[in-house]
C-alpha cells in the first residue's frame, strides 16, 4: 500500500519503518528539515535497538522517503497515519493541538477517499472530534474514514514490538476501513482486535495505567522489604510465578518515567474526572511514583543532614536503558532536588540526549564513569545500563571521597558489593555498611 505517516518522532519513525519493512511504499512527513535530511541519509534521530539497520535497509529498498512536503504525501497515499506529539498540560489534560493542525493540513489536500489513522495517544472521543473537524472543513463524508490505532511500544525495544507485538488494536466505524486495516496488518501475523473507536482510545490509557500501578505497587513492597529485612526480588519472583500476576513490570526501583506512563496515568485521571469517575488507584500510583523517585535524596538527607557543597555522582540520565529519552526520567527530579539543597552534581550517561544540558546547564557532564566518581561523596545509579552493573567496585573505593552507593535500579550484585568497603543502599534488597 501507499502510506503517509505524519510525524517522524518516536512513534512516527518506528511506524514508518515497520510498514516499509513489509514492502509498503511509505512517505514520512516531518516539518523539521534537519531531521528529514538526517533520516534520508540513514542517520537515526533517536537511539533504538536495531533502528539504524532497519532505516538503511528501507532506504536501500526505496520503500521509505522522508520529506517536508505534506501535499504530495497526502495526495499519493491510501492510508494516512497521524503520529504527532500530544503533550501533557498543567491540568493533566492532553494537548491535541498538533493533531488539530495536521487534520487541518490534510483537509487542504484530500482529493479522494483515504483512511486517516490516529496513531498518537489521544483522549477518548478524539476519533469523533477528527471526523467533525474534517466535515467542518468542507470534506465530504465519503472521502474519508477515521481509525483509532494506538501504539504499544516499549522504548528500547520499539522496533521489535512493532514487528512482533502482542496485539494490534483498531477502532473503526465502517467495514470499508476495517478491511483496509486488516489487509495492511495481515503480513505482521499479530492478533488484531477490532472494536469501536472509543474502546481503542481507552485501551491505550488503561494498559499503561495498569502497568504503572504494578510498578508503584512493587516499589511500595520494596520500601517495606527494607524495613523488615526481606528481599524484594525474591518476593517479586514468587509473586510472578502466579500466572494471574506474571513477573512483568515487577522490578523495584526509583520509579517510572518516559513519555508514556507519567503522561498517560494523569490523562486517564483527567478523562475520568470529565466523565464523573474518580480513579483513586491510578491517583495513588502517580503519588507513589512521585515519592519513589526522591528516595535517594531522603537517604542522603538522613545520612548527611546537610548536602550543601557535597559532590554527588549521577550515573544514568535516561529514564531506562536502551533509549536516549530523558523525558520524566527520575534522574531529573533527583538532580533538581539535590541542587535545591546545594549539592554539586557530576553526571554520566553515554546515550542521554543533549536536551538535558539545556535543563541543567550548570552541572558537570563527564565523558566516562571514572571521571564522574572522582572526589564524590555518593554515587546514585539512576538507569539500568549494563555498564553500570559491570562496574569495577574497587574504583569506587579508590576514586570517591566517601564510597557511598545508592543503587536506584538494583543493578549491582549483592555478593560483589559485600566484598568491598562500601556503604550500599538498595531499593528493597537491604542496605549494607562494610
Amino acid at each position: 500500500m501507499n502510506i503517509c505517516v505524519i510525524g517522524a518522532g518516536y512513534v512516527g519513525l518506528i511506524t514508518s519503518l515497520g510498514f516499509a519493512k513489509h514492502g509498503n511504499k511509505v512517505i514520512c512527513v516531518e516539518k523539521d528539515i534537519e531531521k528529514v535530511e538526517k533520516l534520508n541519509k540513514g542517520i537515526p534521530t533517536i537511539f533504538e535497538e536495531n533502528l539504524e539497520e532497519l532505516l538503511n535497509e528501507c532506504l536501500i529498498s526505496n520503500h521509505i522517503f522522508f520529506t517536508k512536503d505534506i501535499h504530495h504525501a497526502v495526495k499519493s497515499s491510501d492510508v494516512i497515519f497521524i503520529a504527532v506529539g500530544t503533550p501533557e498540560m498543567d491540568n493533566w489534560d492532553v494537548n491535541i493541538s498538533q493533531v488539530t493542525e495536521v487534520v487541518n493540513q490534510i483537509s487542504y489536500y484530500l482529493n479522494e477517499y483515504k483512511v486517516i489513522v490516529n496513531k498518537s495517544t489521544v483522549p477518548v472521543g478524539t476519533q469523533k472530534y477528527v471526523e467533525k473537524l474534517l466535515l467542518e472543513n468542507g470534506i465530504s463524508r465519503d472521502k474519508f474514514d477515521i481509525i483509532s490505532n494506538p501504539e504499544f511500544l516499549r522504548e528500547g525495544k520499539a522496533v521489535h514490538d512493532f514487528l512482533n507485538g502482542d496485539r494490534i488494536v483498531v477502532g473503526y466505524d465502517s467495514e470499508k476501513s476495517k478491511e483496509i486495516m486488516e489487509k495492511l496488518y495481515e503480513p505482521f501475523n499479530i492478533k488484531l482486535v477490532f472494536t469501536q473507536p472509543e474502546a481503542a482510545e481507552l485501551i491505550k490509557y488503561a494498559s499503561n495505567a495498569f502497568l504503572a500501578t504494578k510498578i508503584s505497587f512493587i516499589n511500595e513492597i520494596a520500601n517495606l522489604c527494607n524495613k523488615v529485612g526481606a528481599d524484594v526480588e525474591t518476593v517479586a519472583y514468587a509473586m510472578g510465578l502466579d500466572k494471574r500476576i506474571s513477573p512483568e513490570f515487577m522490578k523495584a526501583g526509583i520509579g517510572f518515567g518516559g513519555s508514556c506512563f507519567p503522561k498517560d496515568t494523569k490523562a486517564l485521571v483527567r478523562i475520568g474526572e470529565k466523565n464523573g469517575c474518580d480513579f483513586k488507584i491510578v491517583r495513588s500510583a502517580i503519588e507513589v511514583n512521585e515519592e519513589q523517585r526522591l528516595v535517594p535524596v531522603r537517604i542522603l538527607l538522613e545520612k548527611f543532614k546537610e548536602l550543601k557543597g557535597k559532590a554527588m555522582t549521577i550515573l544514568g540520565l535516561t529514564f531506562k536503558s536502551g533509549t536516549n529519552d530523558i523525558r520524566e526520567s527520575p534522574s531529573l527530579f533527583i538532580i533538581k532536588e539535590l541542587l535545591r539543597h546545594g549539592a554539586i552534581i557530576k553526571a554520566y550517561d553515554s546515550k542521554a540526549s543533549n536536551e538535558i544540558k539545556s535543563i541543567f546547564p550548570d552541572i558537570t557532564y563527564c565523558n566516562n564513569i571514572i571521571d564522574s566518581l572522582v572526589d564524590s561523596h555518593c554515587v546514585i545509579i539512576c538507569t539500568d545500563w549494563e555498564e553500570f552493573s559491570a562496574l569495577d567496585l574497587s574504583v569506587l573505593e579508590e576514586k570517591m571521597k566517601s564510597p557511598i552507593v545508592i543503587d536506584g535500579r538494583n543493578v549491582l550484585s549483592l555478593e560483589e558489593v559485600k566484598k568491598y568497603n562500601l556503604e550500599y543502599y538498595s531499593i528493597g534488597r537491604g542496605n549494607y555498611i562494610n
